[in-house]
């Protein structure tokens, strides 16, 4: 579907607040690039914070590009949204990337600013192409011909050192860039060079070795923020044609304590760090004479110890606050008043399965008791609408643990009727399923994905049961794009060619899976033994493997963990 402008005869940087516009001779240009559409990248915190960070210095300019419009002419390149320049006229262009399925509008973005796909076909006056993103630092593999650098790890501690590099080299001869590249691999923590390591397959198509072949880093250590207080992540710019509309974006935590074993940002962002009181009232300061909207971000909103104080504080200031999520076993009487202050209407809780052996299987730690509750005092409180996310195709899971989905959607309807008939009124359940996807660095990346066809009859199960239901809405996602997703995260260098050959053929999968010599299902219906080599095995999050993989041998026992302490823990290797 088309996605029309609320404006109508203007830009986007018309409509924006906060834009950095840098007059003058830049001695290092950069095209920050969101593979995705403007409305989309605009919600994206992660890319805001590049942008802020990559202008931070004087002599650098960073300007912002995105997948053109469906409206565009099919002609047009791609151009900066700040100054309307070409890609091609900027020294580095660097992609933030955030999600998988966004692969093959890297390579849309890369043939329309005019340069040749593959890193080993751009010469002088070709851009040095970087990457960067959580996407990039789960699984770099599948895009690695495409780009020059990866950064891997969190951009505050990156960008900076990244930058000095960039500014002492010389980037407009080719023994100079790679000379620069040589430089960033050996000096600049979290940076990887595709160009200087070696992928070695065996006969049955897995990896059997993946070594250095210069003088770089055998493993690539992702660097993060030990003290979040040091930078503020908050929205720079608002735009009412972000999805997100003019909401000021405020991160209140990174990582979580939870264990989820689905939740690769549950793992990546260890420790899980939160941000305090006095770094959150300064952001809200920042965004509360621009807007009267604040989004807390976090992975684990409702664990900050102080989520309370941060709402009254927008509150206070006249500001409505919105969450993307709220545990079910954290909705004390204190957070609940907070959101009756702010007039909230609907609430997202994830219980993510429908049973108690499913949810002792993905470690989610709560009960079927936590969530039922919950559903009763959001009611009760003045909550209208509630929102449910649960996934599909879980590793262990039976047809039993899937109608335990409609079973448990059955019974929060009913306590929704039940504490709906005092206030007179009845809202709408919506329930969301998604197709789970296998993702590095968690206790599941040795599982196979479910099929796709089994996946559609597990949500078309779901469906026919709900929709008949007054008042429950149900949507899913789509299996055949959680498939190319789970291929796109579990894949080596080698899912390069099957990117190239779809971007050849217009985006047609179905005939780009039917050509291919690989078959996709190699990388993600097959249980994977644990002593194999992954493609992702070289990056180095701090987490011990033999840690994941005693996690993975109690899921398929169905025995929980117990939730990560933050201090004084040596069981998983970060700390």
């Amino acid at each position: 579907m088309v996605r029309k402008r609320k404006t109508q005869g203007k830009s986007f940087a018309q409509m924006e607040i906060g834009a950095i516009r840098k007059s003058g001779k830049a001695r290092v240009k950069i095209a920050l690039v969101y593979p995705n559409r403007y409305h989309i990248g605009m919600s994206n915190l992660g890319f805001q914070t590049a942008y802020a960070l990559f202008n931070a210095p004087p002599e650098v300019t960073c300007e912002r590009v995105f997948l053109p419009e469906s409206d565009d002419p099919p002609g047009i390149g791609v151009t900066t949204i700040e100054s309307k320049s070409r890609i091609s006229e900027y020294d580095i262009v660097a992609f933030s990337i955030s999600f998988e399925n966004d692969y093959p509008n890297l390579l849309t973005i890369l043939e329309r600013g005019g340069f040749p796909l593959r890193s080993d076909q751009r010469t002088i006056p070709h851009p040095l192409v970087v990457a960067g993103g959580v996407a990039c630092f789960l699984n770099p593999e599948p895009i690695a011909p495409f780009i020059d650098c990866f950064l891997i790890g969190e951009a505050e501690e990156l960008i900076a050192p990244f930058l000095q590099c960039v500014s002492d080299a010389d980037l407009n001869t080719e023994s100079g860039r790679e000379t620069l590249l040589m430089h960033i691999a050996q000096k600049v923590p979290g940076a990887y060079v595709p160009k200087f390591y070696e992928a070695v397959y065996q006969a049955d198509g897995t990896l059997g070795d993946f070594k250095p072949m210069m003088e770089v880093p055998s493993k690539i250590l992702r660097v993060f923020s030990k003290d979040l207080s040091s930078h503020p992540t908050c929205s720079s710019i608002l735009t009412p044609e972000a999805a997100l509309g003019h909401t000021f974006l405020i991160e209140v935590g990174r990582g979580c304590t939870h264990g989820c074993r689905f939740c690769a940002a549950g793992y990546v962002y260890r420790p899980p760090r939160f941000r305090t009181r006095r770094d959150f009232e300064k952001m809200v300061d920042r965004g509360a004479p621009i807007t009267d909207k604040i989004g807390i971000v976090g992975a684990a909103i409702s664990d900050h110890p102080d989520i309370e104080h941060l709402c009254l504080y927008a509150i206070e200031r006249h500001l409505q606050v919105g969450f993307s999520s709220l545990r079910a076993d954290s909705l004390g009487s204190a957070l609940l008043g907070v959101l009756k202050k702010n007039k909230t209407q609907t609430v997202t809780i994830a219980p993510d399965a429908g049973s108690e052996r499913m949810r002792s299987v993905i470690n989610k730690g709560m009960n079927e008791s936590d969530i039922l509750n919950a559903a009763t005092v959001l009611i009760e409180s003045g909550m209208l609408n509630l929102k449910l996310y649960f996934m599909v195709g879980l590793p262990t899971e039976t047809i039993e643990d899937v109608e335990a989905i409609i079973t448990l959607c059955k019974r929060i309807k009913h306590r929704f009727l039940k504490s709906s008939k005092t206030k007179g009124r009845i809202g709408t359940i919506t329930v969301s399923l998604s197709s789970f996807v296998p993702k590095p660095f968690t206790p599941f990346q040795w599982a196979a994905m479910d099929g796709v066809r089994s996946l559609k009859e597990k949500i078309r199960k779901v469906k026919e049961s709900l929709n008949k239901i007054p008042n429950i809405r149900v949507h899913a996602d789509i299996p055949r794009w959680a498939f190319l997703q789970g291929v796109f995260a579990l894949g080596d260098r080698r899912v390069a060619d099957m990117l190239v050959a779809a971007h050849n053929n217009y985006g047609n999968w179905a005939k780009t899976l039917k050509e291919s010599v690989i078959n996709p299902s190699f990388y993600v219906h097959r249980d994977r033994p644990l002593n194999e080599l992954l493609p992702w095995d070289f990056i180095d999050h701090g987490i011990r493997k033999s840690f994941l993989a005693s996690e993975y041998r109690r899921a398929l026992d169905g025995i929980p963990s117990p939730p990560c302490p933050i201090e004084s823990c040596r069981l998983c290797g970060v700390c």
